[in-house]
């Protein structure tokens, strides 16, 4: 229980710096990332605390994806010796 309280004030404190960002980043930037292809000849451009948004919104599900992980085994794993 006192762990997923300490998880939750973390995270609380990610987003105001997110939200402190925003608010001294409003103006537009235009925003390349050759990797992707699509940005590369024409740049998303869009306030820069938006993007800024987005870039953490994906990296917070990626590291969740990863943190969860899900056995692709199959079936149940037991602690237990098989009789």
């Amino acid at each position: 229980m006192f762990k997923a309280v300490l998880k939750t004030i973390a995270l609380l404190a990610i987003l105001f710096v997110m939200l402190y960002v925003g608010m001294h980043n409003a103006h537009v930037i235009d925003f390349q990332f050759p990797v992707a292809g699509t940005t590369d000849k024409s740049p998303i451009r869009a306030p820069a605390a938006l993007i800024f948004f987005g870039v953490f919104a994906v990296g917070l599900l990626a590291g969740t994806i990863l943190a969860v992980g899900g056995s692709s085994g199959g079936g149940k794993k037991s602690g237990g010796k098989d009789k």
